[in-house]
């Protein structure tokens, strides 16, 4: 673990978001930077496994700080979740003389980075890559910031239409098990309800708040429904409940799916994925491994890849209070 680093290996991996591009590009020009070869690894693991690697320089990644999605391309790998295709995988590692290899990506990623490492005593550094925010040990994952401005600008045209009919809108937000997403879009477009997995409202206080809103003189509201929350099966279900219990609702549903994974990465995403992509290598040259770059408090620190997959990212309780004063 204390060899020189001379080359260092990028790659993404997982789903898709919004500032994987920028932090490509930190990663090879930092290492140009310092002198160091960087080779770009194509398709994630399997890449890796199938020898998609090519040595990039500072030229290679002109022009991708503005893209959305990833010009590495991700994909699956059931091949790595094996000893066989890890094996494969280190030895494309050594063909290439790689020193040590970044992973941008969510907890799946890191997973296998963090098994790589121990079975091949080999320097990983993690960057935490999903629209989800949901990683330990960062307050902002890549991808997230972007989100959250699709997702109001979005809500902002579904609230232009609801009130046009007075309707009452449902919109099902991504976030997988964390309600990062919902709650932060939901305050920011002026959700009348926000319904989040970690915090199980019930039907019945959902039911009497939208009477509240009702009776109050709203003709029109927005719920905004992160995808995995329990209080009904499906916001579809959700969306019928509603209408056979309160019938003067006309209710729509709006699954805004894929797209909040899509689109230009915003100004603090790019910022973001600078700032990372640079500690990485930085940190990677000082012999730090098995760790992921996060930001907590404005500053870049370090979090062992074990805390950062088994650890709990926590929502800001406080923005309970505000949508609850908020809402009236």
């Amino acid at each position: 673990m204390s060899k020189e680093i001379k080359r260092i290996a990028v790659l993404t991996s997982g789903g898709d978001a919004p500032g994987m591009n920028a932090a490509v590009r930190a990663v090879v020009r930092t290492s140009v930077f310092y002198q160091l070869e960087c080779y770009v690894v194509y398709q994630g693991y399997q890449g890796l496994i199938d020898g998609k690697i090519k040595q990039a320089n500072a030229r290679s990644v002109n022009n991708i700080i503005n893209k959305g999605g990833t010009i590495l391309k991700s994909a699956r790998s059931l091949e790595f979740r094996t000893p066989e295709g890890r094996q494969k995988a280190y030895g494309n590692i050594k063909k290439f003389a790689i020193d040590a290899l970044v992973v941008i990506g969510g907890d799946g990623s890191f997973t296998g980075a963090m098994i790589f490492q121990s079975e091949f005593n080999f320097p990983v550094i993690g960057i935490p890559g999903t629209i989800d925010n949901d990683i330990f040990g960062t307050q902002h994952t890549l991808g997230y910031d972007t989100a959250l401005n699709t997702v109001v600008e979005v809500i902002d045209k579904i609230r232009d239409t609801a009130s046009s009919h007075n309707r009452l809108f449902f919109v099902e937000v991504m976030g997988r098990d964390a309600g990062h997403i919902a709650l932060n879009t939901g305050i920011g477009a002026g959700a009348e309800e926000i319904l989040i997995p970690e915090e199980n409202r019930g039907l019945d206080q959902l039911l009497e708040s939208l009477k509240r809103s009702e009776k109050s003189g709203k003709s029109s509201s927005i719920v905004v429904v992160a995808e995995g929350d329990k209080t009904g099966k499906n916001v579809f279900e959700l969306a019928a409940y509603v209408e056979q219990n309160l019938p003067y609702y006309e209710v729509r549903v709006s699954v805004l799916g894929h797209m909040q994974r899509g689109g230009a990465p915003s100004c603090f995403d790019r910022v973001l994925a600078s700032r990372m992509g640079v500690h990485a290598v930085e940190s990677l040259r000082e012999g730090k491994s098995q760790v992921m770059v996060g930001v907590m408090n404005d500053k870049m620190e370090l979090t062992p890849l074990e805390d950062a997959i088994k650890g709990k990212s926590e929502i800001n309780k406080d923005l309970l209070r505000v949508t609850d004063i908020l809402s009236i």
